[in-house]
């Protein structure tokens, strides 16, 4: 391989782990996130009063 494809590789498989670390990290470290997580609340015409 070329040093242009070494180069292209490194940067490539670099900016993916550093990605994927800084989203890790974001996931371990932000506090209370199940307070802020919401969901549907899905009536049918059967189920309404």
């Amino acid at each position: 391989m070329t040093l242009g494809g070494w180069i292209i590789m490194l940067v490539s498989v670099g900016s993916v782990t550093s990605l994927f670390s800084w989203c890790i990290y974001k996931v371990l470290t932000t506090p209370e996130e199940e307070e802020k997580i919401h969901g549907f609340e899905i009536e049918t015409p059967d189920t309404k009063k």
